[in-house]
């Protein structure tokens, strides 16, 4: 197949590296993929599998950058595009004004957000073929909104390389890496992602305080940048550890490029989110055989069985978080123990391979709606 991807992310989350993943293995498989990108993308350095000349930056500027949508238009044209893939919702309408100028090309979006879609949206996605879900409860909200017929609507669950994240670890010297961080507790409690409000770096921190009263040997490690023109948000956890007295017990570490070494290196990760309709973060920490704490989100409850797999708490509460952190820190069977099944269930519930398989199925699905017509 010949797929054109569109993303005009500027900041790298999950969205993204779902994006990166999925357009690479694509790649392996044979197909012709080529990738429209906002020119400050970081996610130019991650497409390794898909050849240079076919990625192009595309201003993207916004939902009504009608100069964007015809250059997608034209990149649709020249490559004989068959598929046209979208992941962002400000990309949709683009996307669907290109679908229209590319004869024979099909509209296909992935929605990897709760939130609801507005009424530009509405008007613009008639053509639709396919919507993709990332989890059930995005498929949910997505019916709810009752902007796709249902029929159109397929949940593909995110995946990652279960392959990479295991491997690292083999050989992985984690002393020595432990050595490289910025504290020498005895124990390590981290987080990923983009330092965002829904995504709770806050109640962490405020988990830590507590914590931080009976052990002295934990530090928490938070791993993410602020992506917003201001810094707001990371300027505010600074604040907060400072006023907390937290400063050498929470460390905010920045970016970092392969999260892998470091998941493999913390015994324990949290994910604190308020809102999370999949949870890209915690599958991640689950093949790296991390002991995870997460926040009960639509996302966290579809990756987590609560006890099994991991420990489940409620949302915005960090006396929840703190006692739950608690418990696991004092008891290295119980870590073990759920360290083991996570990485059980990340291998046989979240390959990048059942994905990428998924979302091929889609594409045909898209294909074959097109030549019965």
């Amino acid at each position: 197949m010949r797929i054109l991807q569109v993303s005009s992310a500027r900041s790298f989350g999950g969205g993204e590296r779902h994006l990166a993943d999925l357009s690479n293995a694509l790649a392996q498989r044979g197909h012709d993929v080529y990738v429209a990108l906002a020119p400050a993308s970081l996610l130019f350095t991650e497409l390794s599998a898909v050849p240079s000349q076919n990625i192009e930056s595309v201003p993207l500027r916004n939902a009504l950058d009608l100069r964007a949508a015809l250059k997608l238009a034209r990149m649709a044209r020249e490559h004989r595009a068959e598929i046209i893939h979208a992941h962002l919702a400000r990309d949709y309408p683009l996307a669907a004004l290109a679908v229209k100028k590319s004869k024979g090309a099909r509209l296909v979006l992935t929605r990897h957000l709760e939130y609801p879609l507005n009424r530009l949206h509405m008007m613009t996605l008639s053509s639709v073929s396919r919507v993709i879900a990332v989890s059930k409860a995005v498929e949910r909200a997505l019916r709810a909104q009752k902007i796709f017929a249902p029929r159109k609507i397929r949940l593909v669950s995110n995946g990652i390389d279960v392959e990479r994240f295991e491997s690292i670890g083999r050989g992985f010297n984690r002393e020595a890496y432990r050595r490289s961080l910025p504290t020498r507790a005895r124990l390590l409690v981290g987080i990923t992602g983009e330092l965002r409000e829904h995504k709770g770096q806050e109640d962490l921190v405020r988990a830590a305080a507590i914590v931080t009263r009976e052990f002295a040997d934990v530090d928490f490690l938070i791993v993410g940048d602020d992506a917003s023109p201001d810094k707001r948000y990371r300027a505010h956890l600074e604040r907060l550890i400072k006023e907390l007295g937290l400063e050498g017990r929470v460390h905010l570490m920045g970016w970092l490029t392969d999260v892998a070494p470091f998941l493999h290196a913390i015994d324990l990760f949290v994910s604190s989110s308020r809102i999370e309709p999949f949870g890209l973060a915690i599958v991640e920490a689950m093949a790296c055989g991390a002991a995870v704490v997460a926040t009960a989100t639509g996302g966290a409850q579809e990756i987590i069985e609560n006890g099994v797999t991991g420990k489940l708490v409620p949302v915005n509460n960090s006396e929840a978080l703190a006692e739950a952190l608690r418990t696991l820190l004092k008891d290295r069977h119980e870590r073990a123990r759920l360290s083991e099944r996570a990485r059980m269930a990340a291998r046989e519930r979240f390959s990048l391979e059942r994905m990428v398989d998924a979302t091929e199925k889609v594409y045909m699905e898209a294909l074959n709606a097109l030549s019965r017509k």
